[in-house]
């Protein structure tokens, strides 16, 4: 096991599917993440704008490094249809050595 790692973990929701394939296509196409896992049928409950809201969302879970954080955030608010994306961050305190060096030189700048 490695640690500690440098590497986290974003979790963003999307309206659809559709939506979320974007953003994940958009992310790895410029090495900002080293996988994208899209997990469908979420029900969120939340508070907006003084309202109790439900809806159906997707969340995808970003795997990368903190270093190409800034940089992730402002492609997902720039392909977002939401007014305030779900941007929350997670440290990988650690995991794999083999899959977090790789997670790393995945997503390394060219």
């Amino acid at each position: 096991m490695k640690t500690p790692t440098g590497c986290a973990v974003a979790l963003v929701t999307a309206p659809d599917l559709k939506t979320a394939r974007a953003l994940a296509r958009s992310a790895l196409a410029a090495r900002l993440a080293a996988c994208v896992n899209l997990v469908p049928g979420l029900e969120s409950h939340y508070c907006w704008q003084g309202k109790r809201e439900r809806s159906r969302e997707v969340l995808l879970v970003f795997k990368t490094t903190a270093s190409r954080l800034h940089k992730l955030e402002a492609c997902v608010r720039a392909g977002h249809p939401y007014d305030t994306p779900e941007f929350v961050v997670l440290p990988i305190a650690g995991g794999s050595r083999r899959y977090l060096d790789w997670l790393t030189a995945s997503v390394a700048p060219s």
